[in-house]
């Protein structure tokens, strides 16, 4: 089955550029191609593509107008953002996530054409085969069957209920010797929330943490794969939405509970103690892990080097395994842990290898997700 995508830039050498991209990816198909968004909504309508690339700032009718318009009428066909690296543009973006594009890509900055068609290529043959397997994934929900957990075999405490998406008992963990280490920590430490996500972030963010009460009994740390110049706008976005403070971290500053730190796009984030206990953020420019940076790795790691015991974490939505291995430090001190189920994920990478390690304790639909947060906050109390 191939996938038909429609091409939508105002600009006709990027759409040449983009059509060359998506020509050299098996089984993509170029639908055909639009200059400005009435045009796009016309051959919408006539086509009937599976995907759309879309710019945001056209003539006529700009991108985000778009997607208005295709809330309001009876359109399946999902959105794949091209987006300028600029801060009008991560603003932008993110606005563009929030009304249900699948997912968006920085458009390359200089370049021959050639060079520019190969990078796009690249970006985006990742993204289509996730966009792939998020179609399956629907065409099996609409028959009632149950979603298979593909690959290795679950193995640790997760139970079959788990996998299938319902809660496992909160206290569920890993080992015998994990759950100790969880309680004892727990008489001196306040828990702290970890959060790991990527594509479809944007959009799951912005149900998990408008359900989390006002008065959270602890900080929440966020690693969403972004770009410099789009975490800024994604936690206005979110903090417009919100009853807990939301903003984006600065190195150096002291986590307070109630406040959300989006680690900033580009940036790698992990959490230190100082030397009166409090939690002192840092960021700062060390390497990419698992070709990301931000990384989830990176800050499950400082978690569970200088905060044993005292972690609930989650994994959200996203692509690849980034938070897997940080999570099996997690856990060395005991730490509580939630994924995403791959029916409301977007991309089930990040949850699924995660859940693979057999040291998630539930796995939940995205709704569920604040509550089982809460909950286990609940659970951790002295």
């Amino acid at each position: 089955m191939s996938t038909r995508v429609l091409v939508v830039d105002d600009t006709s050498l990027f759409r040449r550029v983009i059509t060359g991209a998506l020509a050299g990816i098996p089984g993509v198909e170029v639908a055909g191609s639009a200059s400005n968004g009435k045009l796009a909504l016309s051959r919408l309508e006539a086509l009937k593509p599976d995907l759309m690339t879309l710019d945001l700032e056209m003539p006529e009718m700009g991108g985000l107008e778009v997607l208005e318009a295709m809330k309001s009428a009876p359109f399946t066909t999902q959105v794949l953002v091209l987006s300028s690296h600029t801060t009008r543009g991560g603003a932008m973006t993110v606005k563009a996530l929030e009304l249900g594009a699948f997912d968006f890509i920085t458009k390359p900055q200089g370049g021959t054409a050639e060079e520019n068609l190969l990078q796009l290529r690249e970006r985006m043959m990742p993204i289509l085969r996730a966009f792939e397997r998020r179609r399956e994934i629907r065409d099996i929900l609409k028959t009632g069957a149950r979603l298979p957990l593909t690959g290795p075999k679950v193995t640790g405490t997760t139970s079959p209920d788990a996998v299938a998406g319902r809660v496992t008992p909160p206290l569920a963990r890993s080992t015998a010797e994990a759950a100790s280490a969880t309680r004892s920590h727990r008489r001196t430490g306040s828990p702290i929330i970890v959060i790991g996500v990527s594509t479809g972030g944007p959009a799951a963010l912005a149900e998990v943490l408008p359900a989390l009460p006002s008065r959270l009994a602890a900080p929440v740390f966020i690693v969403q794969h972004m770009p410099a110049l789009f975490t800024l706008p994604l936690a206005q976005s979110l903090q417009s939405k919100s009853a807990i403070q939301i903003r984006e971290a600065s190195d150096g500053e002291i986590a307070v509970a109630g406040c959300a730190y989006i680690a900033p796009g580009g940036r790698q984030m992990k959490l230190e103690p100082t030397a009166t206990g409090a939690i002192q953020i840092r960021v700062n420019d060390d390497a990419p892990e698992n070709n990301c940076r931000p990384s989830v790795d990176y800050l499950f790691r400082s978690v569970a080097l200088h905060f044993p015991g005292r972690a609930i974490a989650a994994i959200l939505t996203g692509m690849g395994n980034d938070g897997a291995q940080g999570l099996k430090m997690l856990k060395r001190g005991g730490c509580f842990s939630i994924a995403q189920d791959e029916a409301s994920c977007v991309v089930f990478g990040m949850p699924r290898e995660a859940i693979l390690t057999g040291l998630v304790d539930a796995v939940v639909p995205l709704k569920n997700i604040a509550p089982a947060l809460v909950r286990a906050m609940e659970e951790a109390a002295p």
